[in-house]
């Protein structure tokens, strides 16, 4: 059965893999009512789980140290509650390959090597070029897919990762910064909440991590 994670998980959570982010995507992160994450925003902050910080025009949340610490010690207990670390752990090693490809498609996106071993921006020009790397990053998709699969048949807040991945490789070709930009939900900063989740639910420093 699959187990679904209680709103004060969710809630702090999508503040972890946000980074930075308003009480409306809070909310929107895991389709929670507005009223229920603006509660949970309210207790957080009595706690001092969180800080609001402002960026010119933007104003949103992030998690403070003691903020951190509570919320790897409720995915730690979630992930014994459901008896689901060595299925995790074993879906980790199998994205550890995928996210080496992927670090090396985003970088040829991004970047042109020259024949001198020089480097210039991509400027996507070459059809064909992008095309290939592409192909690289929808054959990953296909991949991901069955691993994003065995995460959420045990713990449902891992849906979603899998389509919203292939979600923005369908706009690329027409929009390259939904491969590698950092505004959009682009194809790169999903794989990364990804890569995050995974870390905070196992509980490994991502400093001591190789890969984006």
């Amino acid at each position: 059965m699959t187990h679904v994670s209680s709103s004060s998980l969710l809630a702090l959570h999508a503040i972890r893999l946000g980074g930075f982010v308003d009480t409306q995507a809070v909310a929107d992160r895991y389709g929670m009512p507005v009223g229920l994450a603006e509660a949970q925003v309210r207790e957080f902050r009595t706690c001092r789980w969180i800080s609001r910080f402002r960026f010119g025009a933007d104003a949103g949340w992030s998690l403070t140290e003691s903020g951190r610490a509570e919320n790897e010690r409720q995915l730690a207990d979630e992930l014994s509650a459901c008896a689901a670390k060595a299925l995790v752990a074993e879906v980790y090693r199998k994205f550890l390959p995928l996210n080496a490809r992927l670090v090396r498609a985003c970088t040829a996106w991004q970047l042109v090597i020259r024949p001198d071993g020089s480097m210039q921006d991509n400027d996507h020009r070459d059809a064909q070029r992008d095309r290939q790397i592409l192909v690289e990053l929808e054959s990953l998709a296909a991949e991901l897919a069955p691993l994003t699969t065995r995460l959420t048949d045990r713990i449902a807040r891992f849906s979603g990762y899998d389509s919203r991945f292939a979600a923005a490789l369908a706009l690329a070709a027409d929009n390259p910064e939904m491969v590698t930009g950092t505004k959009a939900d682009s194809a790169h900063r999903v794989w990364f909440e990804l890569h995050e989740d995974l870390i905070a639910t196992l509980g490994i420093d991502r400093a001591h991590n190789s890969g984006r």
